[in-house]
């Protein structure tokens, strides 16, 4: 090759180098300045999948649904609810904990992830394995019977159960779920013992009561209309406090036994989100919390509103956690479950 052909091409090159190597620079110096979430900023830029670990028609999937509407408005998306029930919300949480980390997959976190999890019955580490988005709102728990029942009162119930030990069966939306356990709770401080029917979800433990095949409801507030309308008495809410819509109905403590089982629900996504992604997501659930449409969502099944940012939700789950503990040794959950 002529010398002064390859010098010339030699020059060309380490300039092209030299241009391409400055182009990285400047775009390197660019991102530096800016903002840290300059970088999800196009999130969303396509539906994001929603996964509710319960059935669809019940209290969670009601309020579920009203909540991801509400934040579609926020992130310019839609959020698709998808139902994946089973295992006490255990099924669905485990979809949602093992997909892909960039948020486009996320979901209703069960607060009985933080007693299953100690009872070995899924391998979720919640302090470690979760993205802590929002908490939102409580449940209204409470224990139902059909109006046509022989009890008229909590104490009715209680005294025939300890007459008739195990002879009065009541449902629930799984073992080792909030009403199972709720319930466990209150029988023994009561002193009575109840045979326990486990469903895959509350509204299915609503329809068995309706249709004469169970003595007692436990359940979130999927009661309610029917207690409206006549066709179901309720004995007893869960609550701190007395509900707005029955406020003549007595709640556990106020019946003498000192028992409060609230279950908060809450938004998360897999472990690993980025953090800018992230804020962009506790954003949108943090107004939708706020919304009209999820606080009419929560007033039609008497559910408290109880919101966290992200962070201080993850606090709540870790105290949540050293409470459950304590309770799976006092109740001996790990016996009940062995029983099934």
């Amino acid at each position: 090759m002529n010398t002064s052909i390859k010098t010339l091409t030699d020059m060309h090159l380490s300039r092209r180098h030299w241009l391409l190597a400055s182009a990285g620079v400047v775009a390197s110096a660019t991102a530096a300045l800016l903002p840290k979430n300059a970088f999800a900023a196009a999130f969303p830029e396509r539906p994001i999948t929603f996964i509710c670990p319960w059935p669809a028609g019940g209290t969670a999937d009601q309020t579920m649904r009203a909540l991801c509407a509400a934040a579609a408005k926020n992130l310019g998306q839609t959020l698709v609810v998808e139902n994946r029930t089973g295992a006490s919300g255990m099924l669905g949480l485990r979809a949602m904990a093992s997909a892909k980390p960039d948020g486009y997959t996320i979901g209703q976190i069960p607060i009985s992830v933080t007693r299953f999890s100690q009872l070995g019955s899924v391998q979720i580490d919640p302090l470690k394995d979760l993205t802590y988005i929002a908490r939102t709102s409580g449940q209204t728990f409470g224990i139902a019977v059909q109006a046509s029942a022989p009890w008229k009162t909590l104490k009715e119930l209680v005294a025939y159960a300890k007459a008739n030990p195990g002879k009065v069966n009541y449902g629930s939306a799984g073992i080792g779920g909030a009403t199972h356990v709720g319930m466990e709770e209150f029988a023994m401080a009561a002193g009575a013992q109840f045979n326990h029917i486990p469903f895959k979800g509350g509204s299915d433990a609503l329809q068995a009561l309706l249709g004469g095949h169970i003595d007692v409801l436990a359940d979130s507030s999927s009661w309610a209309p029917h207690v409206h309308s006549g066709k179901l008495r309720l004995l007893a809410t869960w609550g701190e406090q007395r509900t707005t819509d029955f406020k003549e109905v007595p709640t556990l403590k106020d019946a003498g036994y000192n028992v409060v089982v609230d279950a908060p629900n809450g938004i998360g996504a897999p472990k690993g989100l980025e953090p800018a992604v992230a804020a962009r997501l506790r954003e949108a659930f943090k107004a939708a919390a706020a919304s009209p449409e999820f606080a009419a969502a929560c007033d039609k099944i008497d559910a408290p509103l109880m919101y966290l940012d992200g962070p201080d939700y993850e606090k709540y789950i870790a105290a949540t956690y050293k409470k459950e503990t304590l309770l799976i040794e006092r109740l001996k959950l790990k016996e009940l479950m062995a029983k099934g």
